[in-house]
Parts: structure tokens; C-alpha cells; sequence
């Protein structure tokens, strides 16, 4: 799809809606197996699924965020109709990526009992968290292909095809987990296992469909090429893009290893509702990845006037979105506690506290998600990365400093999420207003001469 013309609002939302039921069907995965293995395994094995998860999406990120990077560059190299340049960049991010994920395989299972030590993991559960993380760490290489290929489709504006497969390798691991863990009583195992499947399912599956039906991806020999600029580009691009990804993650894992140190119940508790939030905020998340696309196109294409127009009415649409969302879910906390819980009061107590405070403030990640993407597009990927810091940074400090206070407890680590995100928007939102690009319609309005001018007169 070309986002480079025709009516913005509605390119926007086409684009979108297959990223976010992509999204939706993304956390079916993990959703799956909580919510199977929280009603047919326990509560000991939903918090050992719950602590697992946070360090795959960790790990991961550094993926998704090596290929998120890697599909700007192809959006803004597509804006500009360079499709030779395009695909040697393709190129030479799989050598890039495919090596760090090998390298992350690696270092996870040589170093999986230190990892399971550093997240404070529990006594009682460190058995079944280990044997799950050992079987769902093959799934890593899988997470590659799909991310690459997934984000490169989206970067060409192809964002059906993704979500199609997306959609099988779900449906296929909600089966497997029932058969697995239900028919079979192979516990945390066969949640792993049916997860790895499916991944590998969406992940080959992408990969064989972009390599044969997409000319884009139709690579001849003279695009296996070494390029210094290209590689340059990369390294500011992609590895500054998969870094804000894995200080976000990582930012998340240090809460996760205070969370533990609250005990099974408050795990078991902050397992579920992470599974609520996520699958609640992922729309906006995804919608703020299709502003991304639209924007590297218009800026490959050198369109600012459209980005400026695009970038407003994406503002008001998340807004609106989020606002109702956390309605939704400060309404229906209990209730929506309760399809992963179905024996614990406690438990569904303390993941509703947690949804109504955190989940009150949604606008706060969705405009940031949206600033994330807007950074991203425009090669500014050093920005996203330090509104990451912000974000992260203050809510690990503020959450072990309430946290530690008696009287607050646990709380201290809810009310610490959307104090980062605010801060973190307050200084995205400031420092757009200096980019030249925002500054395109008075160029625009104007004569070019006179601007150079008063640019002449100013310096």
C-alpha cells in the first residue's frame, strides 16, 4: 500500500486494523497458554508461565526491535522508489539480525539458571519455570523470521499478509495448548510446546511467502553487496531502534524480578493482568507502528505537509481509543481477573488493583507508542531510545522506592507506570516542536527565498 497519497485518515486506518488484529492474535499466544495453564495446571504453574514471559519478551525485543528499524529504512527507501537500494539493505539486516539472534539463543541457554537467580524466581516454582523457558527458548530463531519478513511486508505496505499468518499460528497454538495440557496433562511443557509450534509455523510460513510471492524481497546477485553506508545506516537505524526495545523490556524484567519478590500470590496476580493490559493497550501500539510506516514513506518522499496533517489526526484517534479502553477495563477488572483465575480471590484482588490504576491512564502509552514510531520514521531512532530511558527509568526507581515503604506496598510498583509514561510524552511532545519538518508548512506558506533569509539573518 502507498501511504504517500490519497485520503490520509482512511490509508491510516486500513493500514492499521490488520496490525492490531495482528496484535490482538500475537497475545493469544501467551494469553492461551495463562489462561489454560492457569485453570487446568494452577496457580504455582501461572506464575512460573507469567515470570517466563516477561524474560521472552525481553529477549525478543532485541529481535522485534532489530527488524522494526530495519522496516523503517525499507519504508523510506520504498517512499523514494529506490528499490535496489531496498533490497540490498534487506540483505545485509538478515546477515546483521539473523547473527544477534543466534548469539541471544546462545547466551539464554548457557546462562539459563543465572537468569532464573537474577529474576528471584521463587523456590517452589523455579522447577517449573526453568522446564518451560528451556523448551520455549527454540522458539527465539522463529520469532526472527517472522519478525523480519512480518515487518518488511508491513514496510512495503503489506500488512494483510502478516496478520494471516499470525492468525493460523494462533488458532493452531489455542489448539495444541487444549490437546497438550488438557487431553494429554503435559502441564507447563505442553504449553511451551505448543507455542514453539506455532511459532514456527507463522515464522516459516512468512518467510516462504515473502521470498516467493513479493518482488520486493526477489533478491539477484547484485544486491549481495557489501555497502558502508548502508551498514552506517543500519548500525543508527536498526541496533538504536532493537536498544530502546530491550531497555523498555528490561526496564519491565527489573520490575518483574520486584514483583517476584512479593511472593506467588501478587505474581500469579501481576501474570494475568499484564496478559489483560497488553491485549487492551496492543491496538494503539500497532496503530502507532502503521503512523511509523505512513510517516517513513511521506518523509522518503519528501511529503512533510502530509506528515504534519497524518501526525494530528493520529493524535486525536489513539487519544479517543485509549480513553475508552481504560472505561472498559476499570469497569470489568474483576471480570476480566476472572477468565485466568478460577479459584483466588486473592489473587483476582490484587490484578484488579492493578488494571484500575495503571489501566486508568492508557492515553499516557498510547501517545507514546505514537512518538516512538513518529522517531523511528523519521531516523531520529537516539530519541525514542531516550524517552524509553525516561519512561523505564522512572518507573523502575519510583516502584523500588514506594514499593519499599510499608504503607504503600505493592501499589507503589502500579503507580510508578503512568508517572513514566507522562514524563516521557511531556519530553517527546517538547522537543517535536523544534524539528524542522513540523516547521514545513510556513515553508510552504511562504517563499522559499525569504526563508533562506531570514535562516541567513538568524545564524
Amino acid at each position: 500500500m502507498d501511504l504517500t497519497k490519497g485520503n490520509i485518515t482512511g490509508k491510516l486506518i486500513k493500514f492499521a486494523l490488520p496490525l492490531m488484529l495482528g496484535n490482538i492474535l500475537q497475545q493469544c499466544y501467551n494469553i492461551a497458554d495463562t489462561l489454560i495453564v492457569g485453570r487446568y495446571v494452577g496457580n504455582d504453574a501461572l506464575a512460573a508461565v507469567g515470570a517466563s514471559y516477561t524474560l521472552m519478551i525481553f529477549l525478543t525485543s532485541i529481535i522485534l526491535g532489530l527488524s522494526m528499524g530495519a522496516g523503517a529504512f525499507i519504508s523510506m527507501e520504498f517512499g523514494k522508489k529506490d528499490y535496489d537500494r531496498m533490497k540490498n539493505w534487506i540483505v545485509l539486516a538478515f546477515v546483521l539480525i539473523v547473527r544477534i539472534t543466534l548469539l541471544i539463543t546462545f547466551i539464554f541457554f548457557a546462562e539459563i539458571n543465572n537468569i532464573i537467580k537474577f529474576l528471584q524466581i521463587p523456590t517452589e516454582i523455579t522447577k517449573l519455570t526453568k522446564q518451560y523457558l528451556l523448551i520455549i527458548g527454540i522458539g527465539i530463531i522463529a520469532t526472527f523470521f517472522y519478525n523480519f519478513f512480518g515487518n518488511g511486508l508491513r514496510a512495503i505496505g503489506n500488512s494483510v499478509m502478516p496478520l494471516v499468518f499470525l492468525g493460523v499460528s494462533a488458532v493452531l497454538n489455542i489448539v495444541l495448548d487444549l490437546i497438550f495440557i488438557v487431553k494429554f496433562n503435559l502441564g507447563v511443557a505442553g504449553a511451551a510446546e505448543a507455542t514453539v509450534i506455532s511459532q514456527y509455523v507463522s515464522g516459516m510460513g512468512i518467510t516462504i511467502y515473502a521470498l516467493l510471492k513479493s518482488t520486493h524481497f526477489r533478491i539477484k546477485l547484485k544486491h549481495l553487496k557489501f555497502d558502508m553506508n548502508i551498514v552506517k545506516e543500519l548500525a543508527n537505524l536498526s541496533i538504536l531502534t532493537a536498544l530502546q526495545q530491550s531497555v523498555m523490556n528490561f526496564g519491565i524484567l527489573l520490575v518483574q524480578g520486584l514483583v517476584n519478590s512479593f511472593g506467588t500470590i501478587v505474581m500469579a496476580a501481576f501474570a494475568a493482568a499484564v496478559k489483560i493490559d497488553t491485549l487492551a493497550y496492543s491496538p494503539v501500539q500497532d496503530f502507532g507502528n502503521a503512523v511509523s510506516t505512513f510517516v517513513a514513506q511521506n518523509y522518503g518522499a519528501g511529503k512533510h505537509r502530509r506528515i504534519k496533517d497524518g501526525w494530528k489526526q493520529s493524535m486525536i484517534a489513539a487519544s479517543v481509543f485509549c480513553v475508552c479502553v481504560s472505561a472498559v477495563v476499570f469497569i470489568f477488572a474483576e471480570k476480566f481477573m476472572g477468565l485466568f483465575v478460577s479459584d483466588g480471590t486473592e489473587i483476582i484482588k490484587v490484578g484488579a488493583g492493578y488494571l484500575r490504576i495503571e489501566g486508568s491512564f492508557y492515553i499516557g502509552i498510547g501517545i507514546l507508542f505514537l512518538l516512538y514510531g513518529f522517531y523511528r520514521a523519521v531516523g531520529k531512532p537516539e530519541m525514542s531510545l531516550i524517552l524509553t530511558i525516561i519512561s523505564l527509568g522512572t518507573r523502575v526507581v519510583l516502584a523500588y522506592a514506594l514499593s519499599a515503604i510499608p504503607k504503600i506496598g505493592v501499589i507503589g510498583i502500579w503507580i510508578s507506570v503512568p508517572i513514566g509514561w507522562f514524563l516521557a510524552d511531556m519530553t517527546g511532545l517538547l522537543y517535536m516542536k523544534k524539528l524542522p519538518l513540523l516547521k514545513s508548512r510556513f515553508r510552504e506558506k511562504y517563499d522559499l527565498h525569504i526563508w533562506n533569509i531570514i535562516e541567513i539573518y538568524e545564524k
